[in-house]
């Protein structure tokens, strides 16, 4: 069984900041994780948390689509589970941006339901970054 993932936010910004937002690897720090992300397929990185008791902290990816600024995709590895990791921006009306994210292959709702929380809060934290 493989679930999916699907979330919208909208932002009150150019969508080219946006996607300057999600591809350069500084910006991302600032609302994501640590990381050595580069816009370029095939380009293999990591997400760096602290490390606690249940995990180190790394997440592996390897970019696989960069569409700017329309779609980024990337694999998301965190031990057995690997996901996909797509970003689709559009722009909406009133200078709004949406910002849709589709993230697949997880085995389990837990694990669901974690990164609904995570992005959601890395998403308001985006925010700021954006500001």
């Amino acid at each position: 069984m493989s679930l999916k993932l699907e979330l919208d936010f909208q932002y009150k910004t150019s969508i080219e900041k946006l996607w300057s937002a999600l591809t350069d690897s500084n910006k991302l720090a600032k609302w994501v994780l640590e990381n050595d992300f580069e816009p370029v397929v095939g380009h293999q990185f990591q997400f760096r948390a602290k490390p606690n008791e249940y995990w180190d902290g790394i997440i592996d990816g390897e970019v696989l689509i960069v569409d700017p600024p329309s779609h980024l995709s990337y694999s998301w590895a965190v031990g057995e589970e690997k996901h996909t990791v797509n970003w689709t921006l559009r722009e909406i009306e009133d200078g709004k941006v949406n910002l849709h994210l589709e993230q697949t292959g997880f085995s389990n709702v837990h694990g669901l339901e974690g990164a609904r929380h995570g992005w959601t809060n890395w998403c308001g934290e985006l925010d700021k970054v954006l500001a």
